[in-house]
């Protein structure tokens, strides 16, 4: 039976997820009451474990090194209470390989290397290049269905990751390829980035250290 996480876990959560957000996108990630939210963020910033800071009118939470502490905490307890700890680390050891592809593929999206300079940033001039990036997000899209939905049957927090990246995915083939790497959407690689960040989270683990 998948584990449902508390509005507390995931109040704090969100904030880490999304590195800086503001009320209702906290409220919004999980689809929380936003009332609930809000006192939890008021909370948490009394105890020190977010902060609010705010840059050309546009400002949000984000987490303080002891929310981190906290967070991780709560997801250990969290993940220990569950009969799929090693399950999730089967899939995260599964996802390694799959995170690469996505590296690479993101890159080659950026990046189309000349004769004259391997760093070249790609003009998207070339369809034929652009096309192989789409089709590796593609396969890659196909071999995360089973990771997340394994994912779901331990942990319900993990629900949403294959649709939304599905759904960027749409829009990428249907021509709006903004949706590849975008930053201020949902797009492919925000989404795996995200997904990436919920495992090392969940796991204790620091990005970059495997």
């Amino acid at each position: 039976m998948t584990q449902v996480s508390t509005p507390e876990l995931l109040v704090l959560h969100a904030v880490r997820l999304q590195g800086v957000a503001d009320d209702q996108q906290v409220a919004r990630r999980f689809g929380l009451d936003q009332a609930v939210t809000k006192e939890l963020l008021l909370d948490y910033q009394a105890f020190g474990w977010i902060t609010w800071s705010e840059f050309a009118g546009i400002g949000g939470w984000s987490l303080m090194a002891s929310g981190r502490e906290e967070n991780e905490r709560r997801l250990a307890q969290e993940l220990e209470s569950t009969a799929g700890a090693e399950t999730v680390r089967e899939i995260y050891r599964a996802f390694l390989p799959l995170n690469e592809r996505l590296q690479i593929a993101c890159t080659q999206w950026q990046l189309r290397p000349t004769g004259d300079d391997p760093h070249a940033f790609n003009d998207h001039a070339d369809p034929a290049w652009d096309r192989r990036v789409i089709v590796e997000l593609t396969a890659l899209a196909e071999q995360l269905g089973p990771l997340t939905e394994t994912l779901e049957g331990v942990l319900n927090r993990f629900q949403g990751y294959r649709t939304r990246f599905a759904t960027a995915l749409e829009r990428v083939q249907a021509g709006d390829t903004g949706w590849v790497d975008r930053t201020n959407v949902d797009s492919c690689h925000k989404v795996w980035f995200e997904l990436h960040e919920d495992l090392i989270a969940t796991l204790g683990l620091v990005r970059g250290d495997h």
